[in-house]
């Protein structure tokens, strides 16, 4: 029984140390945000066409326009602002129940006018629409 709660208590351990695990791909590389994963738990205004095509976020601001998004990401709960430069912005945000960690980045393209906006989860295969709903809000929120 005592080996039994040891390894249910290194599992939760490993467990967490891998949730908190930030991902390799996060971050701009050569001008743009990285692709979206196999899996279905991820959107990106960057895929042109498929599941994970998402709309940019269209925004004729000025050099405070990741100052902006920020100010809209921190209404949300558990989430964190990780990364923020004055044309990029990683943030995470961590489900209520088992706080599964999702990765929101956004990249500020001012000659373009538009903001491209990558949502993914680190774990699991389906996020039933969690990222795609959560990109749509915080649209919602900036038009407002």
């Amino acid at each position: 029984m005592l080996k039994l709660a040891f390894a249910i208590v290194i599992a939760i351990i490993a467990y967490s140390v891998y949730l908190n695990f930030v991902p390799r791909m996060i971050g701009v590389h050569n001008g743009r945000l990285s692709p979206c994963p196999w899996t279905p738990n991820c959107v990106s205004s960057e895929v042109k066409e498929g599941p994970a095509h998402i709309e940019p976020l269209k925004y004729k601001g000025d050099r405070h326009t990741i100052d902006k998004i920020a100010a809209v990401i921190r209404t949300f709960p558990r989430t964190t602002i990780i990364t923020q430069t004055d044309n990029y912005l990683h943030a995470e945000f961590r489900s209520k129940l088992f706080r599964f960690v999702d990765d929101v980045e956004f990249l500020y393209l001012p000659d373009q006018g538009i903001v491209q906006v990558r949502s993914a989860s680190r774990v699991g295969y389906s996020d039933l629409g969690v990222n795609r709903k959560r990109i749509e809000e915080i649209r919602n929120r900036i038009n407002s």
